[in-house]
């Protein structure tokens, strides 16, 4: 279980890496004015939109501005602090990991079934946002699963609080 865990924590690294530098980079650029950013970046965003025809992005509705702004008020500083947990091996990864996982579901519930139900999206366009939910279910369950190695030390030969009777 600890190699699984292990992988499980390499890819969400990376993935966690690829959030922290494009959420303020290139995804900012949906709800802040594109004078905050260098032509460069506006640039790679351009050709993403003109690459894959992704709609949501060029058009903005305003459910997805609110999706963009959640991700950079809440699911960027998660994404930092889960990169400093895994580096530093730090005891609350599995509560920020859980947190982040629901967050990004449920944002990619409605970004997803925007592009399912309006027609507009391309296979390719689906295949970019995809893989971003399954991410998102691997936070859940790398946060649910916690590391068995220290929940078995800490938990070997001490009894709950609770079963525990006072002495008079």
């Amino acid at each position: 279980m600890g190699a699984l865990l292990n992988l499980v924590d390499a890819i969400l690294f990376i993935f966690f890496l690829l959030i922290a530098a494009a959420a303020p980079l290139i995804d900012a650029q949906t709800c802040l004015p594109l004078t905050f950013f260098p032509q460069i970046l506006i640039d790679i965003k351009q050709w993403y939109i003109r690459q894959y025809g992704d709609y949501l992005v060029s058009e903005k509705p305003h459910f997805f501005v609110g999706i963009v702004t959640h991700e950079l008020v809440f699911q960027w500083p998660l994404a930092i602090l889960n990169i400093f947990a895994i580096v530093t091996s730090k005891s609350w990864f599995n509560t920020t990991c859980l947190m982040y996982g629901a967050s990004v579901v449920t944002s990619m519930a409605a970004v997803l079934a925007d592009l399912f139900g309006s027609g507009k999206a391309s296979d390719e366009l689906i295949m970019v946002y995809f893989p971003f939910m399954g991410l998102g279910v691997l936070a859940i369950l790398r946060g649910l699963l916690g590391n068995p190695a220290k929940t078995t030390t800490l938990n070997i030969g001490k009894r709950s609080a609770l079963g525990r009777k006072k002495k008079a």
